[in-house]
């Protein structure tokens, strides 16, 4: 017996289970196929191709700029390197709002070209077809809530979301709602930890938190800025577990003194 089939895949189910028993689901993007082979060995449950492959991999601003046949080569590229985690896609801008015959084409692509395991949509009620739409199709569905990033222009900041009574309540019922449509995970992005603990209880979907405090069910971050890669961008709820961005420009450095001095290649690596 080879020993990928002995590797046991995370599933929706699996997920679902681990909020059941109280588990922490680790969650983590990926856009690249040599990184995602490490994030999947390191033991992570979920990896998310996130349409943050526009900021980090591509440079634009902002998260719109990314394109369907973009996410889906991003997404085939993490696919091959993933043998255990489910491998999430963000639907990105433009793909999915407002007509949800787009949105399961988008989402069929997605799952069809790069092998992925489900798709990830921002908003709540406002995309209610959408979802319904994608989820008959069999395809599974990741909601997104709070600081929706495709909406920065409607918002103006990146601030936290859903401080006040009537924001935070449509939140609470968008989540509710996307459970009973039927998605298996939501997302709740940079929102106060007290309601991102209500959310995690009175939902029974699980709910991963990214600047959403301890109280959800999982964590997710951006690779590029867990690692120090990214240095540019430092909210209060990132940790940095490595300072990545110094290592790699100090052997960058070290490379080309060696090449000017005529240090490398010496003897013993010419053939």
């Amino acid at each position: 017996m080879s020993t990928h089939s002995e590797i046991k895949r995370i599933t929706t189910h699996i997920l679902q289970e681990m909020k059941g028993r109280g588990e922490k689901i680790s969650m983590l993007t990926a856009y690249d196929y040599s990184m995602a082979r490490m994030v999947d060995a390191a033991g992570m449950d979920v990896i998310l191709v996130g349409d943050s492959a526009s900021n980090v991999m591509a440079g634009h601003e902002t998260t719109l700029p990314i394109t369907l046949d973009q996410m889906i080569y991003h997404a085939s590229s993490v696919v091959r390197g993933v043998k255990r985690a489910l491998v999430v896609v963000d639907l990105p801008f433009g793909s999915y709002q407002g007509n949800s015959s787009e949105a399961l084409r988008s989402a069929i692509r997605i799952m069809k070209e790069s092998g992925a395991h489900a798709v990830k949509l921002e908003g709540g009620s406002e995309i209610k077809d959408s979802v319904v739409r994608i989820l008959s199709a069999g395809v599974p569905v990741m909601g997104h809530l709070g600081l929706t990033p495709q909406s920065i222009y409607k918002f103006g900041t990146y601030a936290v979301r859903a401080r006040e009574e009537a924001e935070a309540q449509k939140l609470m019922d968008d989540a509710k709602l996307l459970e009973q449509l039927g998605c298996f995970a939501v997302v709740l992005e940079k929102i106060p930890a007290k309601l991102a603990r209500r959310v995690a209880e009175e939902v029974s979907i699980p709910m991963i938190g990214i600047g959403a405090g301890p109280h959800v069910d999982g964590q997710v971050l951006v690779v590029h800025d867990m690692l120090g890669i990214n240095k540019e961008f430092s909210p209060k709820f990132l940790r940095r577990y490595a300072d990545l961005n110094t290592i790699i420009e100090d052997a960058i450095g070290t490379y080309i003194r060696d090449v000017k001095n005529r240090d490398f290649p010496n003897e013993k690596e010419a053939y």
